[in-house]
């Protein structure tokens, strides 16, 4: 919002919750008489608060190695979800299908150019984080007809990081060897139910 389409009479309040930027404003009029701000004072704010979001690094710090790039942003496939849900109606499906609406709601998967990162929980408290250069194998799981898949990442150290419900996860799969400098073979499993 642009401190020249603001009316003379309205005043600004902002306040920032966590990621957002909630911006509130109301007629001047509406105020009690005893509080009194001047615009000029209302305006320098508003231009101090929105110039803050795209604060300039100063030119001391050092550059970056090597820019992080997302590949892949993105939570459980929706046709998990979907299936689950009409599988749910039956009795006998419905813890499988609660399971599939937390991986839905609180699970997300991020593969950039450096890193594989998995945040998980309701407020994104549960993230593990680990480099392309301990990957040691990676194989594949199709789920449904094919359309999503689970991705089973064993780290050098024996750890194996299983990612449930992947969309396009032959090519996460594939990007994932290219970037561990490994061939580009995935090792994929048969299709073991939904």
């Amino acid at each position: 919002m642009a401190a020249s389409s603001i009316p003379p009479s309205t005043i600004i309040v902002r306040k920032s919750l966590l990621l957002s930027t909630t911006t509130f404003s109301f007629p001047a009029s509406s105020l009690p008489s005893s509080i009194s701000l001047p615009q000029k004072h209302i305006h320098r704010r508003l231009l101090l608060a929105s110039s803050s979001s795209s604060a300039a690094v100063p030119s001391d710090s050092k550059p970056a190695a090597k820019k992080e790039t997302v590949y892949f942003d993105g939570g459980a496939h929706y046709g998990d979800l979907l299936a689950n849900l009409v599988l749910g109606l039956t009795i006998l499906w419905l813890p499988l299908t609660l399971a599939a609406v937390s991986r839905a709601f609180n699970l997300r998967y991020r593969f950039t150019n450096l890193r594989v990162t998995v945040i998980s929980g309701i407020t994104g408290e549960d993230r593990s984080d680990f480099s392309y250069k301990v990957i040691k194998d990676v194989q594949v799981v199709p789920r449904f007809i094919g359309e999503w898949g689970d991705i089973i990442i064993t780290l050098r150290d024996g750890t194996k990081v299983d990612l449930r419900s992947v969309p396009k996860f032959r090519e996460i799969a594939k990007y994932c060897l290219s970037m561990a400098d490994q061939p580009a073979v995935v090792k994929e499993s048969g299709a073991k139910g939904f």
